[in-house]
């Protein structure tokens, strides 16, 4: 496949998140479907950590058995020392700018639901940079049917996250076009920032990197996303809906696994 082509798929799997932003502008929801909204795409968020982290730790349990079946153990020291630090410095970080943001230090403030939508955004963004360079790495190597398989896989993918970034956010305040554009943009537009850059370098550390300070992130925003639905007080429409985002969730990645994705 060539480095155009390469492209626009990539830029077309990265595209997708924007198909599940709208949601984000529902307004006069009752507060039992704002609180089902926001835990729902809370069980997307879990999801996509456990996701993420599978990902992640595939590299590095690889070169753990190379270790063991003799090879240098430096490899795999190195893979869990990035994936270790990674993850550290991603949940971390957005912990502290955040927190900034609000001024929670000072005044004891939860952030708001559209720093909660930012660090979602971010998080994504994080994670589909590793999945844009998939796409890359498939399309140089060769591996044409697989990478168009993939661009499948994320773009299914990314429509969900559209709504894990935006579901929070519905209600009488709901966001302007402007912030839901913008929040797509940092979720999906790294997927093609990564195919660009993984046809050209092919870096498992990198890919490991990229997914570690996703799952960081998107710990953050989980745990902030239970706060807010604990502020519903409705503790069985949040619970219902957290499962049900889940098992959404798991069902389209089922549904992309039968397929090949």
């Amino acid at each position: 496949m060539s480095f155009p082509q390469t492209v626009l798929l990539a830029a077309f799997a990265g595209g997708t998140i924007f198909l599940g932003l709208p949601i984000g502008r529902l307004r006069r929801l009752s507060r039992g479907w704002q609180a089902a909204l926001t835990t729902s795409a809370g069980g997307v968020i879990l999801f996509l950590i456990y996701d993420v982290l599978s990902q992640a730790v595939e590299p590095v349990s690889s070169a753990l058995d190379s270790a063991r079946a003799g090879d240098s153990p430096a490899g795999f020291a190195g893979y869990a020392a990035v994936l270790a630090l990674s993850v550290a410095f991603g949940l971390l970080s957005v912990t502290y700018v955040t927190s900034r943001m609000a001024g929670r230090r000072e005044q004891g403030t939860p952030i708001s639901k559209r720093q909660i939508a930012l660090g979602t955004a971010v998080g994504l963004g994080l994670h589909n940079f590793s999945e844009g360079l998939a796409i890359g790495q498939s399309s140089a190597t060769g591996a044409t049917t697989f990478a168009l398989l993939l661009v499948l896989g994320f773009a299914l993918h990314n429509t969900t996250e559209g709504f894990a970034i935006s579901a929070p956010l519905s209600g009488d305040d709901g966001p302007s076009w402007s912030f839901l554009a913008a929040a797509g943009l940092v979720g999906g537009g790294p997927t093609f920032l990564g195919g660009v850059l993984g046809y050209a370098v092919v870096s498992p550390v990198l890919s490991i990197l990229f997914l570690g300070l996703a799952a960081g992130a998107l710990i953050f925003v989980f745990n902030e996303m239970m706060a807010v639905a604990r502020r519903f007080s409705m503790p069985m429409v949040t619970g219902v809906a957290l499962t049900i985002g889940l098992l959404v969730a798991f069902g389209t990645d089922f549904m992309l696994s039968a397929a090949g994705a």
